[in-house]
C-alpha cells in the first residue's frame, strides 16, 4: 500500500510539475503584459507537434529538435504575437475585452492551423523529452519559478516590469521601454507553453483540440495565485496534482460512483471552476465593445440577399443538402451570443454547454430516460429541453452580475469546461443515446424547412430583444454598465435575463444541431468549439443578426468537403485583425474604400453662395447646420466642421463676422429681457445676485419651440422646467396644496477602503429647493460620500434615508426610480445610442414615465438639433447636456451632480448655472460635488467642506466660502 501511495504521489508531481510551468507562463504574461493569454494551450500543442515532426518525419536529433523547438521557435511565437498582434492593441489603448478576443483568435488559429497541417487525428508517437521520472520536472518547475522570482525582486529589469504592470504610460513618461518589457514577457510564457506541451505530449493525447484544452483547464493554478505570486501558483498545482492522483485509489460504489469517478480525473477541472466562480476575479474589464458593424446601417436588400440564400438550399440534393442542414441550427446558436455578447455586452465562452445540454436533454426525453419525466415526441422533446437549458443559464449569469472582462470571461469558461467534462464526457450521461427527427420532417428538405420556421422564430425575438424599452436598456448596459443603473436600468435582472434567453436560444440551436445529426456527438459541443463560435460572432458583428448568420454559413462552408480546420484559421486570422482594426473586418473595409473615394468640398465660390444665404435667411442657416451636422459624419467639409462648432457649442455666440443666427442661448429665448446681462449670476427664486446680494432681473428660459410658465417667486422670469413636470407645483387636486417634495440625508456616514478610512461620521442635508455643495481637496472623500448617496457603494456605518425611508441598502437603479438621479465626473453617455435614445433610457427608467418627458428634455438642453445622432459622434460639452438630460427626463426629486461642470468652456457653464438655479426653483434638491469655487459660490446656497473623510465646516455659501476666496473674489 505504501508503494502505491508513493507511486501516486510521483505521478502527482509529474502532472503538477507540468501545470506548475503553465501556470508560472501565464503569470509571467500577464505581469509583463496584462493579458491572460488565452493561446497559452494553443502554442504549447504547436511546439509539441513541431517536436514530433522533427524528430518522427524527419530524424532529426532529439536533443537538437528540442533546443530549436524550445529555445527558437517558441519565443519566436511569442515576439511574433507581441509584434504583431498585442502591441497595436496596447499602443491603440485596447480595453480587455478586445484583448482578450485578440488572445482567443490567435488560439483558434493556432488550432486551425495546426488541424490543417497535422490533421485532426490523435498521436501516440510523440518522443519522451525527459523521462517519466518526476523530479526533472519538479526541479524544472521550481528552477524557473526561482529564476523568475529572482529577476523580479533583484534586478533592474525586475523593477521595469513592476512599474509597467503598474502603469503602462506612466512607465513610459518615465523613459522605460515597455515594448521591450512586453515582448520580454511574451517570449518567456511562450518558451513555458512549448516546455509544458513537450513534457505533457507523451502522457496525454496530442491533437488539435484536446492538449490546448487541456492545458488551459490548468489555469486554475494562476487564478488561485491571484495572477502574481508564483510560490503560491508552484504549490496550488503541485498539491492539486498530487490529490487527483490519490483520488484514482477510490472506488466507491453506488449511484455516486460515476461522479466521483470524474471528479477525481478532473480536479484541475473542479479547481478551474472553484478559482472562476468564488475566488476573486482578476481583471475588471469593460464589456465588449460594440464592433463598427453594429452601428452601421443594415445595407438597402441584403435581407432579400439572405433569404435568397438560406432559400438555396431547397434545390441541393445528397451530401449538399445534409451538409446546409447545420447551418440553421448553428445560426440559432449564435444568435445567443448576439443577445448575451452583442446586445447585452457580456462576454460568454461557455454557450457550447447550454448548446449540447440542449440536444442530451433533447435525446433523453425522446427516449424517455431522463429522469421524472415521460418518453416525448421528438418536437416535444425539444421543446421541454429548451425550457429545462433556460433555467440553467443563471451558472453563467450569476457570475455575472459582480464579475466583468477577463474575471467573466474565466467563469463562463469554466462552466463549459466543467459541463463537458462531467456531463458530456461521462457514459452514464450518454451511453447508448439516439436522435431521430421529428415525425413528418425525416428527410433532409422538410427538415431545412422546418429548421427555417425555427431560425425565423429566433430571428424575430432577437430583433424584439433589440428594439423598444429593453433593446435600449440592453444596450445602456452594454456601453456603461453604472450609466445603464444610474438611468434606472436594473443591471442585474437584465444581466440574467440576457443569460438565461442566450441559454434557451443554445439549447434550441443545439437539439436542432442534433437532430441534424441523428445522433448527440459530445465532440460538436467541445468548450473549443464554443471559443471557436465566440470570435466569429465578435468580429462579424456581435449585434448584427446577419454578422450571426454570416458567421454559421462561414463555419459550416468553409469546412464542408474540406480538410477541416480552414474556418477556425480564417476567424482566427479576422479575430487577429482587432489588434489593428478595432471594429472588426468591416472597420478595414470600410478604410480602404474611404481611401479609394474622393473627398468632396465646396469651391471657393460655394462659400460665398453659401455666406450669402445664411445672411439673408435664418431658415437656411438652419438647413445649413443641419445639413452640415449629417455631413460632419460623411465628409469633413468647412460647412461640417463649422456646424460641428455650432452644435457642440451650447449656448455659444456665434463668431464675429458671421451672419448665423447663434444657437439659442440659455437668457436668449423669446420673452426675455433684452436689457439682461446674460453673465449676471442671479438666484432665479428671488432675483438677488447670489455674489453681491443686490437685487438684479434675469431670464433663463433655454426652450425656442416652447414657452415655459414662470418660475414661482421669479417674477416675470421664464425659467426652464424639469422635463417630467407641467407646472411648478405638484397639485393632487383644485385647492390642494402641493405634497411636501422629499429630504435626502446622510446620517452618520463611515466607510473604509483596505484600511483606509475615506468617510467618518458624515452627516448633510439635501433639501427640496435648494443647491447644496461640497467642496475638498483631491482624497477628501467628496466621490466616496456621492457614491454612498447615489448607491454606487454601501456604507460601513450610518444611514442614507430619502424621504424618511431608510434606503442605504437601495440599489443604484432603485434609487433613481425612487427619485435620485445622478449624474459622473466622467462621463455616462451611451456611445452607441441616438442622443434622443439616451434621454429615452432616462425617461423610461425614471421615477415617471412620460412619453413627453424626452422632447421636453432635448428641447430644454438644446439638443434637437441632434437627437438623431449617435452619442459617439458629439464633443464633451454637448454629452454633458446628453447626460444631464437624460437624468432630469425621469423627473427626480432629487439630482446629484458629480463635478457637472468639467469640460465645459465659460459660456456653458453660465448657461448650466442657470439652469441649474431654476431646477432649485422649481423644487428640486441638488447635490454638487465641485471644484471650482467660482461656480460653487454663484449656484450653492449651502455648502459643505470634506478634509479627510470629515465634514470640518459647513453653512450658506458666502459665509463658508469667504475664507477661502482672495479679496478679489478668486479662488485662493
Amino acid at each position: 500500500m505504501a508503494s502505491l501511495s508513493y507511486d501516486l504521489t510521483l505521478a502527482g508531481l509529474s502532472v503538477g510539475s507540468a501545470a506548475a510551468l503553465t501556470g508560472i507562463g501565464l503569470i509571467v504574461t500577464h505581469r509583463a503584459t496584462g493579458v491572460l493569454n488565452f493561446a497559452h494551450g494553443a502554442i504549447a500543442m504547436v511546439c509539441a507537434y513541431l517536436l514530433r515532426q522533427l524528430t518522427v518525419e524527419w530524424d532529426w536529433p532529439l536533443w537538437l529538435a528540442a533546443a530549436v523547438t524550445l529555445l527558437v521557435v517558441a519565443p519566436a511565437i511569442g515576439l511574433i504575437l507581441e509584434r504583431v498582434v498585442f502591441r497595436p492593441l496596447a499602443v491603440l489603448g485596447g480595453d480587455p475585452a478586445q484583448t482578450l478576443v485578440a488572445s482567443i483568435g490567435v488560439f483558434v488559429l493556432l488550432v486551425g492551423g495546426a488541424a490543417l497541417i497535422w490533421g485532426q487525428g490523435a498521436r501516440a508517437d510523440v518522443p519522451t523529452l525527459v523521462s517519466a521520472d518526476p523530479w526533472g520536472q519538479l526541479a524544472a518547475a521550481v528552477v524557473l519559478a526561482l529564476a523568475v522570482w529572482a529577476l523580479t525582486r533583484f534586478t533592474r529589469f525586475g523593477g521595469e516590469l513592476r512599474a509597467v504592470v503598474d502603469d503602462r504610460r506612466l512607465a513610459v513618461l518615465a523613459g522605460i521601454d515597455a515594448d521591450r518589457v512586453a515582448a520580454a514577457g511574451w517570449a518567456f510564457g511562450s518558451f513555458t507553453a512549448g516546455l509544458t506541451g513537450v513534457l505533457l505530449a507523451p502522457y496525454v493525447r496530442l491533437d488539435p483540440y484536446g492538449m490546448p484544452l487541456l492545458v488551459m483547464e490548468v489555469v486554475a493554478v494562476a487564478v488561485a495565485a491571484r495572477m502574481r505570486n508564483l510560490p503560491v501558483a508552484v504549490v496550488v498545482a503541485l498539491g492539486i496534482g498530487v490529490a487527483q492522483s490519490q483520488l484514482t485509489r477510490l472506488h466507491p460504489s453506488g449511484w455516486g460512483e460515476p461522479l466521483l469517478q470524474a471528479v477525481g480525473a478532473n480536479l484541475f477541472v473542479v479547481a478551474l471552476l472553484i478559482a472562476a466562480l468564488v475566488l476573486p476575479g482578476v481583471g475588471t474589464g469593460d464589456a465588449l465593445p460594440r464592433t463598427a458593424t453594429a452601428r452601421l446601417p443594415t445595407p438597402p436588400g441584403a435581407w432579400i440577399v439572405a433569404v435568397v440564400l438560406f432559400l438555396l438550399p431547397l434545390g441541393f440534393a445528397g451530401p449538399d443538402l445534409t451538409t446546409s442542414v447545420q447551418v440553421p441550427a448553428l445560426g440559432v446558436i449564435l444568435l445567443s451570443l448576439v443577445v448575451v455578447t452583442g446586445r447585452g455586452g457580456q462576454i460568454s465562452l461557455g454557450q457550447a454547454a447550454y448548446a449540447g445540454l440542449g440536444a442530451l436533454f433533447t435525446a433523453l426525453l425522446a427516449a424517455g430516460r431522463f429522469p421524472g419525466l415521460p418518453e416525448l415526441p421528438t418536437l416535444a422533446a425539444l421543446a421541454v429541453a429548451v425550457l429545462l437549458v433556460a433555467p440553467l443559464g443563471l451558472l453563467t449569469g450569476w457570475p455575472a452580475i459582480s464579475r466583468h472582462g477577463l474575471a467573466l470571461a474565466l467563469a463562463t469558461f469554466a462552466v463549459g469546461v466543467g459541463v463537458s467534462r462531467f456531463v458530456f464526457a461521462q457514459p452514464y450521461a450518454t451511453s447508448g443515446l439516439s436522435l431521430g427527427r421529428p415525425a413528418g420532417f425525416d428527410g433532409d428538405r422538410a427538415y431545412y424547412l422546418l429548421e427555417l420556421a425555427l431560425l425565423g422564430s429566433a430571428l424575430l425575438l432577437v430583433a424584439a430583444l433589440r428594439r423598444g424599452r429593453t433593446g435600449r436598456a440592453l444596450a445602456a448596459m452594454r456601453d456603461h454598465e453604472a450609466g445603464a443603473a444610474a438611468a434606472g436600468v436594473p443591471v442585474r435582472t437584465l444581466k440574467l435575463g440576457a443569460f438565461v434567453t442566450g441559454a434557451a436560444l443554445a439549447a434550441l440551436g443545439g437539439g436542432m444541431l442534433g437532430m441534424g445529426f441523428r445522433a448527440f456527438d459530445p465532440a460538436a459541443y467541445d468548450p473549443v468549439r464554443g471559443l471557436l463560435w465566440f470570435a466569429a460572432v465578435v468580429v462579424l458583428g456581435a449585434d448584427s443578426l446577419l454578422g450571426a448568420l454570416l458567421a454559421a454559413a462561414l463555419l459550416v462552408g468553409l469546412d464542408a468537403g474540406a480538410r477541416g480546420g480552414v474556418a477556425a484559421a480564417v476567424v482566427g486570422v479576422l479575430a487577429i485583425l482587432i489588434g489593428r482594426f478595432p471594429g472588426g473586418p468591416y472597420e478595414a473595409l470600410r478604410t480602404t474604400t474611404r481611401r479609394l473615394r474622393r473627398l468632396p468640398h465646396l469651391t471657393p465660390t460655394g462659400l460665398r453662395a453659401r455666406t450669402a444665404l445664411t445672411r439673408t435667411s435664418p431658415n437656411a442657416a438652419a438647413d445649413c447646420r443641419a445639413v452640415g451636422s449629417r455631413a460632419a459624419g460623411r465628409w469633413g467639409s468647412p460647412l461640417a466642421e463649422r456646424s460641428r462648432e455650432l452644435g457642440g457649442g451650447w449656448a455659444q455666440s456665434q463668431a464675429e463676422g458671421e451672419g448665423t443666427p447663434a444657437l439659442t442661448r440659455a437668457s436668449g429665448s423669446p420673452g426675455a429681457d433684452p436689457g439682461t446681462d446674460p453673465d449676471t449670476d442671479t438666484d432665479p427664486g428671488t432675483g438677488t445676485d447670489t455674489r453681491t446680494g443686490t437685487g438684479t432681473s434675469t431670464s433663463t428660459s433655454t426652450s425656442t419651440s416652447t414657452s415655459q410658465p414662470p418660475v414661482p417667486g421669479a417674477k416675470g422670469d421664464h425659467a426652464p422646467r424639469p422635463p417630467g413636470r407641467t407646472s411648478g407645483t405638484r397639485s393632487r387636486g383644485a385647492g390642494a396644496p402641493p405634497p411636501r417634495p422629499p429630504t435626502l440625508k446622510a446620517h452618520g456616514l463611515s466607510l473604509s477602503y483596505d484600511g483606509f478610512t475615506a468617510l467618518r461620521d458624515i452627516s448633510l442635508d439635501v433639501p427640496p429647493g435648494r443647491v447644496t455643495a461640497v467642496i475638498g481637496p483631491n482624497g477628501a472623500g467628496k466621490s466616496s460620500l456621492f457614491h454612498c448617496l447615489a448607491g454606487t457603494v454601501r456604507p460601513d456605518a450610518g444611514r442614507v434615508t430619502f424621504a424618511d425611508r431608510d434606503i442605504t441598502r437601495l440599489p443604484a437603479h432603485a434609487r433613481t426610480r425612487a427619485g435620485v438621479a445622478r449624474t459622473f465626473q466622467q462621463l455616462a453617455v451611451f456611445p452607441t445610442l441616438t442622443v434622443a435614445e439616451n434621454v429615452r433610457v432616462g425617461a423610461e427608467q425614471g421615477r415617471l414615465r412620460d412619453p413627453g418627458a424626452p422632447d421636453r428634455a432635448l428641447r430644454l438642453f438644446e439638443l434637437t438639433p441632434v437627437r438623431d445622432h449617435p452619442a459617439a459622434d458629439l464633443p464633451t460639452g454637448t454629452l454633458r447636456r446628453v447626460e444631464l438630460a437624460r437624468a432630469l427626463a425621469g423627473d427626480p426629486h432629487v439630482l446629484l451632480l458629480d463635478e457637472p461642470a468639467a469640460g465645459l468652456d465659460t459660456a456653458e457653464v453660465t448657461a448650466l448655472t442657470r439652469i441649474l438655479r431654476a431646477l432649485a426653483a422649481d423644487g428640486t434638491a441638488l447635490l454638487v460635488v465641485e471644484h471650482d469655487l467660482d461656480l460653487v459660490a454663484g449656484l450653492a446656497d449651502r455648502v459643505y467642506v470634506l478634509t479627510a473623510g470629515r465634514v470640518v465646516a459647513s453653512g450658506p455659501a458666502g459665509k463658508v466660502l469667504a475664507p477661502r476666496r482672495t479679496p478679489d473674489g478668486g479662488p485662493p
